[in-house]
């Protein structure tokens, strides 16, 4: 029997947590969810996760910020990251953040499942 991926989500809408897990656990996904990445570093040591999906507007300290502090950590820089935000800017941040994709909020089902499976695939 294989493990089931993990994904790490970080939003603060409760909301967008639960559909996201609801939809990724349909395709056999274990999810976690956070609602703070203050804690980033430790989360990731807890959960393991084999993919992150990280809201930029997220208290306190921010998605971008969490992300920097994550990808130049050694023990965790290698895990994927993939930002989800409404901000116009996005292509920019993910350059500077080295995150490894975006999704564009609103985003639909499809392109949220998409964008993990190639992710998590690579």
């Amino acid at each position: 029997m294989t493990m089931k991926k993990c994904i790490l989500i970080f939003d603060d809408d409760p909301e967008i947590l639960l559909v996201c897990k609801i939809i990724l656990e349909k395709r056999n996904y274990q999810v976690e969810t956070r609602l703070f990445c203050d804690d980033i570093i430790e989360d990731i040591g807890l959960v393991k996760p084999d993919i992150i999906l990280m809201d930029l507007w997220i208290p306190t300290i921010g998605g971008e910020k969490a992300i920097s502090l994550m990808k130049n950590n050694n023990a965790t820089g290698h895990i994927p990251v993939i930002l989800f935000s409404a901000n116009t800017d996005i292509i920019a941040i993910v350059n500077r953040t080295n995150a490894n994709g975006f999704l564009q909020k609103p985003f639909d089902i499809n392109t949220l499942l998409g964008i993990v499976e190639n992710t998590i695939t690579k």
